[in-house]
């Protein structure tokens, strides 16, 4: 029985992540944490009953594993809190910098470290399809990218999209930025050959959904993923929580726990 902790707990996905946690017999959540001057700082945390504090040490001396969704700005404290008390950590923060990359290899040395942008097994599957396809589809072949979320998501292209950009590019064998093409508007001119461009639409209460289209000159095809609820993230990001529980240290992905 791993004893779990959840960074976050009473935001949309920290809620997600409790109860997904309660379905799985192997795991107990132990403890939640929120930011200072929340008002359930101190409280119980509704139907699991698990304390909730303001303190991120505490979860992590509670916990055999945490994980963590919180805003940017604290991967580095989290992952450096992870390797000197050896609790396995998994992380779904998004939009991580150079540094805290550096602070999650460096706690990999000691401890399993889990990092992804997506814990939609549906979308990691994808991520692998798009990379397959993209390095066997090379000449004579336009790659373009699809999304559509709801009205109230303030960044375009979404992550994961760029997600999907990068792993065409991966295909390719060069990185994103070499190949990246910006929005379309006005006179565009011709399209550059190799090159990966971006779509992105917003409206109404759209989950999200993303599209790679693989176009030539007498053929298309179309690698797509919807999500229809957000419960979906919680049950992969546990699930890959459940993965990681008996593994040694070490910096693993989604594609390793998929087997990709």
């Amino acid at each position: 029985m791993q004893k779990v902790g959840i960074l976050g707990c009473m935001g949309r996905m920290g809620q997600a992540l409790a109860v997904a946690t309660a379905k799985v017999d192997a795991l107990s959540l132990v403890v939640g944490s929120e930011s200072r001057g929340h008002p359930m700082v101190g409280e119980t945390m509704p139907e699991s009953g698990i304390p909730i504090t303001d303190q991120p040490e505490v979860v992590f001396d509670l916990a055999d594993l945490v994980i963590d969704f919180t805003p940017p700005g604290q991967t580095q404290q989290h992952a450096n809190l992870a390797r000197t008390r050896g609790v396995k950590l998994l992380v779904g923060t998004t939009g991580l910098t150079d540094l805290d990359h550096v602070a999650l290899d460096q706690a990999a040395a000691d401890i399993p470290v889990m990092q992804a942008g997506n814990y939609s097994l549906g979308v990691n599957l994808l991520l692998s399809l798009v990379r397959s396809a993209a390095a066997r589809l090379e000449n004579g072949w336009d790659i373009d990218i699809l999304e559509m979320h709801h009205k109230h998501k303030v960044d375009a292209p979404s992550g994961t999209a760029l997600m999907l950009g990068e792993a065409a590019a991966e295909g390719r064998g060069q990185p994103l930025e070499a190949l990246r093409t910006p929005a379309r508007e006005g006179i565009t001119g011709v399209r550059e050959e190799g090159s990966i461009g971006f779509a992105a639409l917003r409206g109404g209460s759209v989950i999200g959904e993303h599209s790679v289209i693989f176009a030539s000159e007498s053929e298309r095809i179309t690698l797509s993923h919807k999500a229809e609820n957000r419960d979906l993230f919680a049950q992969g990001a546990v699930t890959a929580a459940s993965w990681l529980a008996d593994k040694n240290a070490g910096r693993y992905s989604m594609r390793d726990m998929l087997g990709l």
